[in-house]
């Protein structure tokens, strides 16, 4: 099942079904990296993957962005707390430090962790896209040069 940004937004509990399917798409995305063949099919569809890719990665990197705000949020309320509502006076540094400790800011650290990596690896995908780009384009001058039984 897709889960797109605005289901996130509206329900964070879609959280894991929108790391499973971006993880079930990292596997499809794998194989679009590969290059076996026919030369033209996969230079015809190059653009196409990319786009596809780099769209999947900035709605990612949305959610990412979207969980950030929430963690701030969730640790100025805290903060606030430490501050403003404990038995005695705490410095700043103080509170930070037992902002970092509470259970719901450990928590939401964690899920943008889970975020941060499912991000990385489609980094790491379009970094293969654009290899096998700049590797077909040479393949193609190498043929269009003569070299016809240039094999991958």
């Amino acid at each position: 099942m897709a889960v797109s940004y605005s289901d996130v937004i509206r329900d964070l509990r879609l959280i894991p079904d929108f790391i499973d399917y971006h993880q079930s798409e990292l596997a499809d995305a794998r194989k679009d990296v590969q290059i076996a063949g026919i030369l033209e099919r996969k230079l015809s569809r190059l653009p196409g993957v990319t786009e596809l890719r780099f769209g999947q990665l900035q709605e990612i990197e949305a959610v990412l962005n979207y969980l950030n705000i929430q963690l701030r949020k969730i640790r100025k309320k805290h903060f606030v707390k430490y501050l403003e509502h404990y038995n005695r006076a705490l410095s700043s540094r103080e509170a930070e430090k037992y902002v970092d400790g509470e259970d719901e800011v450990i928590d939401y650290e964690s899920i943008i962790n889970e975020v941060a990596l499912i991000r990385n690896q489609y980094l790491g995908i379009l970094k293969g896209l654009e290899t096998q780009s700049f590797m077909l384009g040479h393949i193609t001058r190498l043929r269009t040069a003569g070299l016809e039984d240039i094999q991958l």
